[in-house]
């Protein structure tokens, strides 16, 4: 009799059922927020930004961080802009995928159960273990029924953490939010590779 409740006791955590705002996220039509973004690494130490995002189905993001560096993406580029240098780059959505994988997931939720399985884990969590080579493993809070954080290893070891204050969706977010309006004279680059 120890037997079958023993294998049972091994296999149930497969079965956890999904919090119900994970379900709600991989289905949002949109979002925005205010977040905070740290980074601790041990060459630059520990470092935090913040910003307004606003997310939207069709791959539309935008992202602007206090101080001016600002990022769109209208479903097929995605645009930089810093203000600081007064450069932008334009890059093909697909390429910037492929070259940051975690863009890939805010800008299409439902692309995750082919990048990542997901476990629910303590709490209110979510752990998502990738499914190809290449991509962090990450683990997801929800708070309210909404996304709140991101946190995750990057490539050069620094744990980065992405905190959002005050989610909402859905919103209604108009399509002139996701085109990028650089002013005249910025200096346009050309991504290598």
């Amino acid at each position: 009799m120890r037997l079958p409740i023993l294998f049972w006791l091994a296999v149930s955590p497969c079965f956890a059922s999904m919090p119900g705002w994970w379900t709600a996220f991989t289905r949002m039509p949109s979002m925005e927020s205010r977040f905070r973004q740290e980074s601790d690494s041990l060459v630059f130490g520990k470092l935090a930004r913040q910003g307004r995002l606003a997310l939207a189905r069709g791959g539309r993001l935008r992202v602007t961080y206090e101080g001016g560096l600002a990022i769109t993406c209208d479903g097929r580029h995605l645009v930089q802009y810093d203000p600081d240098t007064r450069t932008a780059q334009r890059v093909e959505l697909a390429r910037a995928v492929r070259d940051f994988p975690l863009l890939g997931i805010l800008l299409d939720p439902a692309r995750l159960d082919r990048l990542y399985r997901a476990e629910a884990i303590a709490g209110d969590g979510v752990k998502l273990s990738p499914r190809e080579h290449g991509l962090p493993e990450l683990k997801v809070t929800g708070r309210r029924g909404l996304l709140h954080t991101l946190a995750w290893t990057d490539p050069s070891g620094a744990r980065q953490t992405l905190e959002l204050l005050d989610p909402k969706s859905p919103v209604t977010l108009a399509p002139d939010a996701f085109k990028l309006q650089v002013p005249a004279g910025t200096r346009w680059s050309t991504p290598s590779g």
